[in-house]
């Protein structure tokens, strides 16, 4: 991009070849010095012959490389690099039978603030991280205004491209949301400032407007009730009058549109100079393909020793045949290895384009057909008014659930409404010490009332998983819940799972849906058919070997972190932590 050489190009993947050709044949010239003092690794000499057969397919991809699209002093340096590994590995042999991969580094690569990292293309022009602790930080590529350069803009030209990417961050000269116009609604200088300063670190121009910015007095003051401002989606901009085009016709100018695409000087045949791996900003529509990636790591792998850990990223409506043709054209082409990663496929990733989804992209509502419990929590809800409290009949099922967590003994019962959804719950840790299990009992009666009030069950799931405090660490006891970073975290997973069939707060999958009750008012699930006699065994076997890894991560893992991003336990991964529940790796990616 600084060159303003498309990713996707011949011209781009033989600069691409050229880089990694002189990195690692650079890198055994230097090993096979290093045998020369200190004698090559060991079995070399037992392999001989085939290790230097592979340094010479190294050499001969080295003069395969596109000279007609690559830069003359990188394919002759390239060239260079493997003419002397070759010739001092014959001679002394290698240090090192193995040189070179490419690694991950985003984490560490964005605060050195690099743009991208090994042959990654940038995810998008402006993305924002996730953080473990909560919340995000924004990230704008650097990269673009010196590609506009080398491209011909003039300056005045990149200014306002580049303004209309990432924003004036200002409030000055915007249209309907502006200085003039906040202060006319009775926001003073000194709240402007503070609304100034978050503007660069938001996505969205209402978050420069929230009470952890301006302050609740300010909003006390505007005359925003308490009840009002704690409301989930409340919008001080809309409080104050402004339309929804009004605020985003000003987020347009102040935050910016995040992709470049309609941007003012900007010629057609420069954007694929800055497409990126995903859609970018609310509006931008170019990505780049996905074949565009495994092209670009086939340009690489000729000179890597091991594989490339990079990910093909794919749209949010990529098919299954999608991914198969992208497995079969890596093996075509002799990758080592193939990641790939559908934007949006799980429930929370570190890296984002925006927050929150396309109207276009959103599911239909009969997309997924509701569990038969959880449309009839809906059902009740739908019929219970607002603000009246709707108590439970003074004989109801429920369920009763006893586990550990942490060591710790914990007594979960449930109680029903008799259309089966859920209206209280007691929570019972009678070893624990007055004060805890008092506070237990008053948290067990508050979510109680607020689900008679009507409040949905899954908004207190929502708010309470994955809160994290003593005790927390492995669960005993349920069969789908293994590990909770709170006793609370536990209690919502478990409701989740058994009330609204999130599957996703539990580390092991049910294997049939069933309702915890018994219920005439609720339709059964049909059950999953008997196994065959002739697939039992490894069934069994099947089972056996998974309880015994799991035994084994329990003892190795025990003081392991939880991940950050589903709480699952995780395992050590060389110097770096990884979920295999989910994937995540802490650390390192």
């Amino acid at each position: 991009m600084l060159l303003g050489i498309p990713y996707d190009s011949d011209k781009g993947r033989s600069i691409a070849g050229a880089l990694t050709a002189i990195l690692c044949g650079h890198a055994f010239g230097a090993s096979a010095r290093m045998a020369g003092s200190k004698g090559p690794f060991d079995g070399f000499a037992k392999n001989r012959e085939p290790m230097l057969r592979v340094m010479r397919m190294h050499q001969e991809a080295a003069y395969a490389i596109n000279r007609d699209a690559c830069p003359e002093t990188l394919w002759r340096a390239a060239c260079e690099d493997w003419d002397e590994a070759v010739k001092l590995g014959e001679v002394f042999g290698y240090r090192n039978s193995q040189a070179t991969v490419l690694a991950p580094t985003g984490t560490i690569g964005l605060l050195m603030d690099c743009d991208t990292t090994g042959i990654e293309p940038d995810f998008a022009l402006v993305k924002f991280k996730k953080l473990a602790g909560g919340g995000y930080f924004k990230i704008v590529n650097q990269s673009v205004p010196e590609a506009l350069r080398r491209l011909g803009y003039s300056p005045a030209q990149i200014q306002e491209i580049v303004a209309y990417v990432s924003g004036t961050n200002t409030l000055l000269g915007a249209p309907h949301v502006n200085r003039a116009s906040l202060k006319a609604r009775g926001l003073t200088d000194e709240e402007l400032s503070k609304i100034e300063d978050a503007i660069p670190g938001v996505f969205e121009i209402t978050l420069a407007f929230g009470p952890w910015v301006v302050g609740k007095e300010t909003y006390e003051r505007l005359g925003v009730t308490v009840e009002k401002m704690s409301q989930p989606g409340f919008n001080l901009l809309k409080f104050l009058g402004f339309s929804e085009k009004d605020i985003e016709e000003a987020g347009d100018v102040i935050v910016g549109r995040m992709t470049i695409e309609g941007a003012p000087y900007l010629r057609d045949e420069h954007y694929p100079v800055f497409d990126c791996a995903n859609r970018c900003g609310r509006i931008g529509e170019r990505y780049l393909a996905p074949m565009s990636h495994v092209k670009m790591m086939a340009a690489a792998q000729p000179f890597l020793s091991g594989a490339i850990s990079k990910t093909v990223n794919l749209p949010n409506d990529a098919s299954v045949d999608d991914v198969r043709q992208i497995y079969e054209e890596g093996w075509k082409l002799g990758l080592k290895a193939v990641a790939l990663y559908r934007d949006g496929c799980k429930a929370s990733q570190p890296l984002s384009t925006s927050s929150k989804e396309r109207a276009s992209d959103a599911p239909p509502e009969s997309a997924t057909a509701p569990s038969p419990l959880a449309a009839a929590f809906r059902a009740s809800e739908a019929i219970r008014p607002e603000g009246l409290r709707v108590r439970l009949p003074k004989k109801r099922h429920g369920f009763t659930q006893e586990a550990h967590v942490g060591g710790h003994k914990v007594f979960l019962r449930t109680g029903e409404y008799e259309d089966g959804s859920l209206g209280e719950i007691f929570i019972d840790m009678h070893k624990e010490g007055a004060a805890f299990r008092s506070l237990m009992n008053c948290f067990a009666m508050a979510v109680s009332v607020g689900l008679q009030y009507g409040v949905p069950l899954d908004t207190f799931v929502e708010q309470f998983t994955f809160t994290r405090f003593e005790p927390h660490g492995v669960v005993s006891g349920h069969t789908n819940i293994k590990f909770a970073t709170s006793i609370v975290d536990y209690i919502f997973r478990v409701l989740g799972v058994e009330y609204l069939k999130r599957y996703d707060f539990a580390q092991v999958k049910p294997a049939e849906e069933s309702s915890p009750i018994e219920d005439p008012t609720v339709p059964k699930l049909v059950a999953a058919a008997a196994p065959p006699r002739e697939l039992e065994a490894p069934a069994a076997h099947a089972a056996t070997a998974h309880g015994a890894l799991d035994a084994q991560l329990e003892e190795m893992m025990g003081d392991a972190p939880v991940c950050d991003g589903c709480g699952h336990i995780t395992v050590r991964n060389g110097a770096c932590y990884k979920c295999l529940n989910c994937g995540n790796s802490m650390g390192c990616s």
